[in-house]
C-alpha cells in the first residue's frame, strides 16, 4: 500500500463533553496523545485534523493540518486529509484511547475499515484517495457510515474496546476507572 499518514480526526465541538476534546485528560495526559502514540508506531507521518479555531495539545512530531470551516461533519476531515496527503491514510477519532498500534497495523495491512461486532466503525480505518470523487459527492450531513458502506471498502474485525470512544465526562470517568484497572 505504500505509506500510509495517519490521522487524527479532531474537528468536533465536542458539545457532550463540553468542549476541547483532544484536551480533555485521560490517566494525567491528554486524550489525543493514545491515538497519536498508536498512529505514530505504524505510520511515518501523523496529523491532527481540526477546524482552525479547534483547540489541540502540543504532541511531539504530530502536525496539524487544518481542514475546512464547514461543513462540521467527520467526512470534511477526512476528506481534507485524503487531499493533503495525496495518498492513503489511516483515520482514527480523537476520542479513541483504547485503539492499539497493532489494530492499526492490521488495518493497514488489510487496506480496511474497523468493523467490531459486526458494525462498520468509520472513524478507525484506511481511507484511500480513489475515494475522494464518491466522497465529495456524498450528501453534506448524511451519516458517516452511509456514506462509507456505499463505498463497499474491504472491512476488518476489531475488538470493541479498541473503537470505544469518549464523548461525556463520565465516558471520561469510566475509561479512567478501565486504565486503573489495568
Amino acid at each position: 500500500m505504500g505509506v500510509v499518514i495517519g490521522v487524527i480526526l479532531a474537528g468536533g465541538l465536542a458539545r457532550r463533553m463540553g468542549g476541547a476534546k483532544p484536551l480533555r485528560e485521560l490517566n494525567g495526559r491528554p486524550l489525543a496523545t493514545y491515538p497519536a502514540a498508536a498512529l505514530a508506531a505504524t505510520c511515518e507521518r501523523v496529523a491532527l485534523v481540526a477546524k482552525r479555531d479547534s483547540e489541540l495539545p502540543d504532541i511531539d512530531g504530530v502536525e496539524r493540518w487544518d481542514e475546512p470551516d464547514e461543513p462540521r461533519h467527520p467526512l470534511t476531515g477526512i476528506f481534507h486529509a485524503l487531499e493533503r496527503a495525496g495518498g492513503p491514510v489511516l483515520v482514527c477519532a480523537v476520542d479513541m484511547p483504547f485503539v492499539t498500534a497493532e489494530a492499526c497495523t492490521e488495518l493497514i495491512d488489510a487496506g480496511a475499515i474497523a468493523t467490531s461486532g459486526g458494525r462498520l466503525q468509520p472513524l478507525l480505518g484506511v481511507y484511500l484517495p480513489e475515494w475522494l470523487e464518491s466522497l465529495s459527492s456524498a450528501a453534506p450531513n448524511a451519516p458517516l457510515t452511509r456514506t462509507v458502506e456505499a463505498l463497499a471498502p474491504h472491512t476488518l474485525e476489531v475488538p470493541n474496546r479498541v473503537v470505544r470512544s469518549i464523548n461525556t465526562p463520565e465516558a471520561l470517568r469510566s475509561a479512567q476507572q478501565h486504565r486503573d484497572q489495568r
